[in-house]
C-alpha cells in the first residue's frame, strides 16, 4: 500500500493498476456500494504487494552488498508519515469544531497510536473491525498501516540474518516459506477462536506479505510465454474479483478464506503483464499512484457521513465518493510527492530528525486533548450535558464490576453496612446497582454487588468464541464466576433477597439488528450457530433452573429486560443538537415485546415453577406506549442499552418493592455464616 511505484527505476504498471483495483474495492465496500460485499479483501491485496516490493528492495540491496537498515526504515517513513500526519492534523482541527468531548478524546488517543504504528493493537483491544462501534473511529483504517510498518521492521532483520548465515535467494526463500507456513497455520487456527486478534495482529497477517515476498523470489526463476502470462493474470484477477464479490462480513477473516485473494494477487504479480488492459489503462494508473492517499482519506469521509446520519442516502454517498477522489488527489500532489522529494534531498540523519520533529509537533496537542478528556466547554451547556451522560455510570464500576477471572468478585457493599439485598448479573445489573441501593428502607441498609461483564446469571453457561473475542479481554470466565456466586450465596442468610438483572435476549439473539441473523452468543450443552427452538428450550430451562436454585431458601426477584435503544443515546442526541436539531430516540412497546418475548416467557416459567417474583421496568421507562431514550431532554442511557445514573433512578420505586416486603430485621454482614468465607468482603 505504501511503496510508491513512480519512484522506482523498474516501474511496473501492472502493480500500480492492481493497487487501483484494491483501493477501489475497499472504498466501494466501505461506502456500501452493491457488489462489493467482500471489498475489504483489497487490504489483503495491498499486503501481498507490499511484501513483494519490500522483499525486492531488501534482496536487491543485499545482493549488491550495501544494504542499509536505517536507510530502509527512513525510506518507508518518508513514504508513509507525511500524509498520515497531515490527515491527523486536519481531523484534529476539524474535530475541535464538530466533535463532542468523548469523540474528540477518542480521536486524540487513536491519533497517537496511529502515528507510532500501534493502532492495530489499540483497535484489537477495543472492538472488532466489522462491529458497528468501529464505524465511528476516524482512524480505524490505520490498523493496516501499523501491520505493514511492523512487517517492515522485522522483514529486513530476518533476511539479513539468513543472508549472513548463508547468502543466496534459495536460503532466503526457505526461511520465508517456513515463517509463512507458521503464520498461515496460526491464522487458520486463531480466526475462529479469536477473530478480532486474527484480523488485526501481525502474526496472523504476516503470511500474506510473505506470500508477496515469495512471489518476488520466484519471479525470475522461469520465463513464461505470452499466453501463459495472459492465463495466469486472468486466473489471478478472477480469484481477486471473486473474493471481492463473494465474501462478506460473515466470512471468518483472514483464516483460509484469505488464501483466495492472496493467491490471486500472487498470480497477477507473477504474470507481470505491464501492458494489460485490466491494469494498464489511464484510470487504473491514476488511481494506483494515488492509492495511499485515497485510502487515507476515504475512511474519514465515510465516518463523517455516519456522523451526520447520511450514510444510507444515495446523493450523500455519491458526494462522499467524489470528495474522496478530490482529497486523495490533493493529498498526493500537495503532501505525498513534495514531502517525499524534499525529505529525500536531506542527509539521512536530518531527514529522520525532521520526521521525528513533525511527529512530536502533531502529538503534543493530541496528548493535551486526551489529558483534558476531549476539552469540554467548546459547545453549549445543553450539548455538554447530553454528551457527559455517556460517562454518567456507576461511580464504582471499575472497582466493583468484574470483566475477567471467574473465581471471585470484589463483593462491593453499596450504602450502609447492614446487608439487605444482593444484585447478581451482568453489566445491566451493574448499571442499576445504585438505583437498588437508593431504594433501601434505611440509611444503614446496603446492597451487595456481584456482577460480571457479559455474563448471564445461568448455570453451565459458556460464551461462543465470537462473543469471547468481542469482550476484548483476556480470562473471560462466566461459568466459573457463576459457580463462585452460588457457593458464596450458600453462606448468605435466607432472609437476604437476590435481585437478578441480565440482558437475556442479547445472549440468545445478539444485538437487536433486524438486518442480521439472530446468532446465540452463549451455549450450554452444545454450540449453536442459530437461535433454534432446541437452543431456546434449553436456554429457558437454564433460566428456570438457576432462578429456582437461588429461590430454594430465599426470595428471588427477576427484572424484566431493560429496553434497548437503536442508537447510542447521548452521542446521537448531542450530535443532533450540535447541528440544531432535536432528536427523539425511542422504541415502541410492540418492538420491545417482539424482541424480548422469549425472555419474558423464560422468566414467567421460573415464576410459575418456584414462585420467584418479577420486577417490571416498563411502567417507569415506557410511558404512553413507547420506551424512551431520554426524559426532559436528558438521556436515560449512557450508551444504547445501559441505563445511566440519571436514568436508573426512575427504577427506584420498582426496586422499593424488594425492601417493602422485608419488614426490617436485616442480618449483620458479619453474621457467623459469612464471616469465615474468604473473599466475601473486601
Amino acid at each position: 500500500m505504501n511503496q510508491n511505484p513512480s519512484t522506482s527505476s523498474c516501474f511496473r504498471t501492472d502493480i500500480n493498476g492492481l493497487r487501483a483495483w484494491a483501493v477501489a474495492a475497499v472504498i466501494f465496500y466501505h461506502f456500501g456500494i452493491p457488489g462489493f460485499s467482500g471489498g475489504f479483501v483489497g487490504v489483503d491485496v495491498f499486503f501481498v504487494i507490499s511484501g513483494f516490493l519490500m522483499t525486492g528492495i531488501v534482496v536487491a540491496s543485499l545482493e549488491r552488498g550495501h544494504f542499509s537498515l536505517l536507510a530502509f526504515y527512513l525510506a518507508r517513513a518518508r513514504r508513509i508519515m507525511p500524509a498520515l500526519m497531515a490527515l491527523c492534523v486536519v481531523l484534529l482541527a476539524l474535530g475541535w469544531w464538530v466533535l463532542l468531548p468523548v469523540d474528540y478524546a477518542a480521536l486524540g488517543v487513536h491519533a497517537v497510536f496511529s502515528l507510532v504504528f500501534l493502532s492495530n493493537i489499540r483497535f484489537w483491544r477495543e472492538a472488532g473491525y466489522f462491529d458497528a462501534a468501529s464505524h465511528e473511529k476516524w482512524l480505524l483504517h490505520t490498523w493496516s498501516l501499523a501491520v505493514e510498518w511492523q512487517f517492515y521492521l522485522l522483514l529486513p532483520l530476518l533476511l539479513m540474518a539468513v543472508w549472513k548465515w548463508r547468502p543466496g535467494r534459495r536460503p532466503l526463500g526457505m526461511a520465508m516459506a517456513v515463517v509463512l507456513l507458521i503464520s498461515l497455520a496460526l491464522s487458520v487456527v486463531t480466526t475462529p477462536l479469536r477473530p478480532t486478534a486474527a484480523f488485526y495482529l501481525l502474526p496472523t497477517r504476516a503470511w500474506e506479505m510473505l506470500a508477496g515476498g515469495m512471489a518476488c523470489l520466484l519471479a525470475h526463476r522461469g520465463i513464461l510465454t505470452a499466453r501463459q502470462r495472459n492465463a495466469l493474470e486472468a486466473a489471478g484477477l478472477a480469484l481477486v474479483i471473486g473474493a471481492m464479490a463473494g465474501f462478506d462480513t460473515a466470512s471468518p477473516w483472514p483464516g483460509w478464506h484469505a488464501l483466495v485473494p492472496v493467491l490471486g494477487t500472487v498470480a497477477v504479480l507473477l504474470a507481470a503483464r505491464s501492458a494489460s488492459p485490466w491494469t494498464g489503462h489511464a484510470a487504473a494508473q491514476w488511481l494506483g499512484t494515488r492509492s495511499y492517499s485515497l485510502y487515507l482519506w476515504h475512511w474519514p469521509v465515510m465516518v463523517a457521513l455516519g456522523y451526520l446520519e447520511w450514510q444510507t442516502e444515495a446523493p450523500a454517498v455519491a458526494a462522499g465518493l467524489a470528495l474522496t477522489l478530490v482529497l486523495g488527489d490533493l493529498s498526493y500532489r500537495l503532501v505525498e510527492r513534495p514531502a517525499q522529494m524534499q525529505l529525500g534531498r536531506l542527509r539521512q540523519g536530518w531527514g529522520g530528525a525532521v520526521l521525528l520533529g513533525m511527529a512530536l509537533v502533531v502529538m503534543a496537542p493530541v496528548l493535551g486533548i486526551r489529558a483534558n478528556d476531549g476539552v469540554a466547554g467548546r459547545f453549549s451547556a445543553a450539548i455538554d450535558m447530553m454528551s457527559a451522560e455517556s460517562k454518567n455510570i456507576n461511580p464504582r464500576r471499575d472497582e466493583c464490576h468484574s470483566d475477567k477471572g471467574g473465581n471471585s468478585s470484589p463483593s462491593c457493599l453499596h450504602g450502609g453496612q447492614h446487608l439487605s439485598a444482593i444484585v447478581i448479573g451482568d453489566s445491566h445489573a451493574d448499571a442499576v446497582t445504585t438505583a437498588l441501593a437508593a431504594a433501601v428502607a434505611s440509611a444503614t441498609d446496603g446492597i451487595m454487588q456481584w456482577t460480571y461483564g457479559g455474563c448471564p446469571a445461568l448455570p453451565g453457561v459458556s460464551a461462543s468464541p465470537a462473543f469471547k473475542e468481542a469482550q476484548a479481554t483476556e480470562g473471560y470466565a462466566c461459568g466459573e464466576f457463576m459457580d463462585w456466586t452460588m457457593r458464596q450465596l450458600d453462606a448468605v442468610p435466607g432472609n437476604v433477597p437476590v435481585v437478578v438483572v441480565h440482558r437475556l435476549s442479547f445472549y440468545a439473539f445478539g444485538e437487536p439488528d433486524p438486518s442480521k441473523v439472530a446468532v446465540p452468543l452463549v451455549f450450554f450443552s452444545q454450540l449453536h450457530a442459530l437461535a433454534t427452538p432446541e437452543f431456546l428450550r434449553e436456554f429457558t430451562a437454564k433460566v428456570t433452573d438457576m432462578a429456582c436454585l437461588m429461590a430454594k431458601d430465599r426470595t428471588v426477584y427477576l427484572v424484566r429486560p431493560i429496553p434497548e435503544m437503536p442508537v447510542d443515546v447521548p452521542k446521537s442526541m448531542s450530535r443532533a443538537l450540535l447541528f440544531g436539531q432535536d432528536k427523539d430516540i425511542s422504541i415502541s412497546l410492540a418492538a420491545y415485546h417482539q424482541r424480548h418475548a422469549f425472555a419474558w416467557a423464560a422468566q414467567d416459567a421460573a415464576r410459575d415453577r418456584c414462585g420467584v417474583r418479577i420486577l417490571d421496568p416498563l411502567p417507569y421507562l415506557c410511558p404512553q406506549g413507547r420506551c424512551q431514550g431520554a426524559r426532559d431532554g436528558r438521556p436515560l442511557y449512557h450508551d444504547d442499552d445501559h441505563l445511566s445514573e440519571y436514568g436508573n433512578k426512575l427504577l427506584v420505586p420498582m426496586f422499593a418493592e424488594v425492601f417493602q416486603s422485608l419488614g426490617g430485621g436485616m442480618p449483620d454482614p458479619h453474621h457467623s455464616r459469612m464471616k469465615n468465607q474468604p473473599g466475601f468482603f473486601r
